[in-house]
């Protein structure tokens, strides 16, 4: 892994700047690995970041589906949402590693549990409960996307 850094997100609006950051930084072969417990804003992060990427359609939590894909007119691509939480004993093969593409903005969450499929190259999102509005964001990447980790943890701090 490149650098990791952490970030203090205080409210639902720090949560949404984070997201519109992330968002101008995500091109069409990048994958986020979002991990943290339940109710701790994966899914809002990822509505958030769906939402500055033009996504007309509201981003719910794929729980039952396991993978929603949507259209990002920003980036003139596909963006695949993928709920991996009722994965967690399964050896079902979802044709994961098909997302996976140069042509495709992935978001995963629980990606603990098809670890197998990850690309090579992937942003990892540790979203961690602190109290009711603040929340406690690691940020690491593997090493060609360390450059994000840099520039939305200085931008965030700024």
């Amino acid at each position: 892994m490149g650098s990791e850094r952490i970030i203090i997100i205080n409210n639902i609006e720090e949560t949404e700047q984070l997201a519109a950051l992330l968002s101008n930084r995500l091109e069409p072969g990048y994958t986020i690995l979002l991990t943290g417990d339940l109710g701790a804003g994966k899914t809002t992060l990822t509505q958030n970041v769906g939402k500055y990427l033009g996504v007309k359609r509201h981003m719910t939590s794929p729980t039952f589906n396991i993978i929603k894909s949507y259209h990002s007119p920003v980036k003139g691509c596909t963006v695949h949402h993928m709920d991996c939480y009722r994965l967690e004993d399964s050896d079902d093969d979802l044709g994961f590693d098909e997302y996976f593409n140069d042509e495709s903005i992935n978001i995963v969450e629980w990606p603990q549990f098809i670890e197998e499929y990850w690309p090579d190259e992937h942003l990892d999102i540790n979203i961690e409960y602190v109290d009711e509005t603040r929340r406690k964001v690691t940020l690491s990447a593997t090493p060609s996307m360390s450059h994000i980790v840099e520039e939305l943890y200085e931008k965030f701090t700024d």
